[in-house]
């Protein structure tokens, strides 16, 4: 019989893995809004240090991410979880303790070392039925969106109170939380489920850099990460040039997230009905040309800014929430795993290369060679996205089958191929294993019941 709900083990593993990965997106996020500005209180500040600090752990994180993720594998995916939030408590203490803005670079690249995502997301796979898997991975991407957003608003607010130094304790702290969720909170699962829909596979991944269709979502959200880090380098002081207190930037992004959200959903859920998701990835980047280019031009006037502000995050989080969708649609049938490590691999290089870029730019050339540098990058994914495809909504199935011979997995490839409503078929017959991207609308199971029958 077939449940329709997440029973109380998937409620509490959904609840437990959410908290564990916003309560680390939350350590990262939470300097982003206020670096600018208290990190002149460093002895060795300057611009492009600050740039550094802010998206350094984007380059362990993008290192690591992948290996970390395979390992989860093979040593276990609570091992990893552990380990990695241990290093995040690490870093942060480095960076708390640090008296040079050096100091909080080198506690930054720690954080990132603790690479988990795709530990977190294989135990949410191995603690979840296939039919309930996808609102246990929804529960994750809700954390990670509720971090950055109150990030945004705590940053400003605590580092009034407390300063650089607490902040970074404070995200110590909620490292330590994340490893006392993990150990009392997670429910113990023992299985294991095949994991290429989650976890890399190394063998693929040079086959999937070259799809060129992954290519431009890949180099999509490398850009928007640029972009995102580079802002925050210069917009905090913008803001108190401006005339707005660091203290009280928190009524800023706080209405400007929460409008946004009033015109993003409306609008992702009209494109979605008229299957234009690719026309609304083009819409926000326009939306994120136009409001850099208002930053530029209204940077004295606060009232400039907070329309440019509001118009920003409705194009950021438009994207956000749009791209996991598009990277499914174009990721072959069991290669998922793998699409989703490179293409969190180019998010973090993004948040690297934005907060270095943004850092150097705004130190030579000021708030305006920051803001020409993103739009520029903005400009050349938008034409990239010429060639970016709209195809049919799809989803994925996972079936298992007895070990086969290379003549049974050559049969049951073809047989699957030719089914109705089956766009894709990948048979692994030495992991007794078969994915399928599937067309709901079209998709047969009863014939695809009958097929798969003869080979289990």
């Amino acid at each position: 019989m077939k449940h329709s709900g997440l029973n109380r083990t998937e409620k509490k593993a959904a609840a437990a893995l959410a908290s564990i990965f916003g309560l680390r997106m939350l350590g990262l996020f939470l300097i982003m809004p206020v670096l600018a500005i208290y990190g002149q209180q460093y002895p060795d500040y300057t611009p492009l240090l600050v740039g550094v600090a802010i998206g350094a752990y984007g380059l362990t994180q993008a290192l690591l991410q992948i290996p970390m993720g395979i390992l989860s594998d093979r040593i276990g995916r609570r091992p990893i979880i552990i380990t990695g939030l241990a290093i995040f408590a690490l870093g942060s203490v480095v960076a708390a303790m640090a008296e040079t803005m050096q100091g909080v670079i080198i506690g930054r690249v720690i954080q990132g070392a603790g690479a988990i995502a795709g530990a977190v997301l294989a135990l949410a796979a191995d603690s979840a039925r296939e039919d309930q898997r996808p609102k246990v991975m929804a529960a994750i991407g809700m954390g990670i969106g509720l971090s950055f957003v109150l990030a945004l608003i705590m940053g400003p607010v605590l580092g009034n109170i407390i300063g650089m130094s607490g902040l970074f304790w404070f995200t110590a702290v909620l490292a330590v939380g994340g490893i006392l969720l993990m150990w009392k909170g997670m429910p113990v699962t023992h299985q294991k489920v095949p994991s290429r829909d989650v976890l890399p596979v190394p063998a693929e991944l040079g086959r999937l850099m070259k799809n060129t269709q992954l290519q431009r979502l890949n180099f999509g959200i490398f850009v928007l990460h640029v972009v995102l880090t580079a802002w925050f380098v210069t917009l905090p002081l913008q803001l108190v040039d401006a005339g707005l207190a660091a203290q009280h930037h928190s009524w800023l992004y706080l209405p400007t997230l929460l409008l946004s959200f009033v015109v993003m959903i409306p609008m992702m859920l009209i494109l979605l009905r008229k299957k234009q998701q690719v026309l609304g990835m083009r819409l926000a980047m326009l939306m994120l040309i136009i409001s850099l280019s208002a930053i530029a031009v209204f940077s004295g006037q606060l009232w400039g800014l907070v329309v440019s502000v509001w118009l920003f995050f409705i194009g950021f989080n438009y994207l956000e929430a749009s791209f996991p969708a598009l990277l499914t649609q174009h990721a072959p049938a069991g290669s998922k795993g793998s699409a989703s490590g490179l293409f969190t691999t180019w998010q973090f290089s993004g948040a690297f290369v934005g907060g270095v870029a943004g850092g150097y730019l705004f130190q030579s050339f000021g708030a305006i060679g920051v803001m020409l540098f993103c739009i520029s990058l903005l400009v050349c994914w938008l034409i990239l996205s010429i060639g970016l495809l709209q195809v049919s909504a799809t989803t994925r199935l996972n079936i298992t089958t007895r070990i086969l011979s290379p003549e049974e997995a050559r049969e049951l490839t073809q047989l699957l191929g030719e089914a109705n409503g089956v766009e894709e078929a990948i048979v692994i017959p030495d992991e007794g294993a078969t994915y399928l991207k599937i067309k709901k609308d079209e998709y047969d199971a009863e014939a695809i019941k009958a097929v798969v029958a003869r080979f289990q």
